[in-house]
């Protein structure tokens, strides 16, 4: 196989000092990362330039299949945790390319991949608009760095948390969270929030498209009125259907993919995979079963129920864990 150049969060290119102690180095070096559908470099070009120097014909490498801007994500993070450090342009520039391929990752997110602090990263995205977002528009959601989806306005979801918890006053912290969508701190602050005889959205986040809600906080009774935007899909989450009507396994799994703390790791993009092959439409199923031969039939039924029995085993696990 031929290696192709990197797509390198360097803009300096490569240190040749560094290419020569790295070639007179004794230790054993730790192999490159390859992107497979280009056969670029994603981490280790300067242990490439090494081996070639010592007459090396081959090198240990390990590879990535994600697509070109998760490879670049992975390039900064390697990049960011070892070898030759990144400047702290080098680093501002990736955020930057990175907020234009993820403009729904938390600042924190992108903060944890370059090396910057999560201010930096916020300040960079207050300078425009990014073409990842559908007109240039500020994604509702983000992800954190914990892989859960919060929303940038959080009044709905607050006031879900609190209806929750005037409803059911023993509930946990991370009950009401994971039926409400947000954070167990969030939900510590509402519920304090509530026994002050506060609102449970804080002054001055109140979005206009949350300006009919109102909450009658003397009775610690929080009412959501008909102009709280997304006020459907919070009613039935609150009803225990934290899987929203009509939302198909396939959109489950699309969804799964754009959360980085699965695709950047091994086990993350293996379980990916799993299921990408599990939310096949319905038409592929019945061709796939038309193609069953007749003798084949007793030993996939077997396969067909443990791989079934071993996926129930697995959603049980998770929802204890949840």
């Amino acid at each position: 196989m031929t290696l192709r150049p990197a797509d390198s969060p360097r803009s300096t290119g490569e240190n040749p000092e560094h290419t020569r102690l790295l070639a007179e180095s004794e230790q054993v070096l730790p192999p490159i990362i390859v992107h497979y559908p280009t056969m670029r470099v994603i981490d280790g070009v300067h242990r490439v330039r090494a081996a070639l120097l010592r007459g090396d014909r081959e090198i240990e490498a390990r590879f990535f299949e994600g697509d070109v801007e998760d490879a670049f994500v992975l390039a900064v993070r390697a990049n960011s945790a070892h070898g030759l450090p990144l400047s702290a342009a080098d680093r501002r520039a990736a955020a930057i390319r990175i907020l234009g391929g993820h403009p729904d990752w938390s600042d924190g997110t992108i903060g944890a991949v370059t090396g910057l602090a999560a201010k930096t990263v916020a300040a960079l995205r207050r300078r425009e608009t990014w073409p990842g977002s559908p007109g240039g528009a500020v994604p509702e959601k983000r992800i954190g760095r914990d892989g859960r989806v919060r929303p940038l306005d959080s009044s709905d979801a607050r006031r879900l948390a609190g209806q929750l918890i005037t409803d059911s006053p023993e509930a946990s912290l991370r009950e009401i969270a994971h039926k409400a969508g947000i954070s167990p701190g969030t939900v510590r602050d509402v519920r304090a929030r509530l026994r002050r005889g506060e609102d449970p959205v804080p002054m001055g986040s109140v979005s206009k498209a949350n300006a009919g809600a109102r909450a009658d906080t003397k009775a610690g009774i929080v009412a959501v009125g008909t102009g709280v935007k997304g006020g459907a899909e919070i009613q039935e989450r609150a009803a225990g259907g934290l899987r929203p009507a009509g939302v198909r396994r396939a959109e489950l799994v699309r969804s799964l993919y754009r959360d980085p703390s699965l695709r950047l790791n091994e086990n993350g993009r293996l379980l990916l995979r799993l299921l990408f092959v599990r939310s096949l439409p319905p038409a592929q199923w019945e061709e796939i079963l038309e193609s069953v031969p007749t003798h084949c039939t007793e030993a996939v039924l077997a396969a067909a129920a443990e791989c079934a029995e071993a996926w129930r085993e697995f959603a049980a696990r998770i929802e204890r864990r949840a």
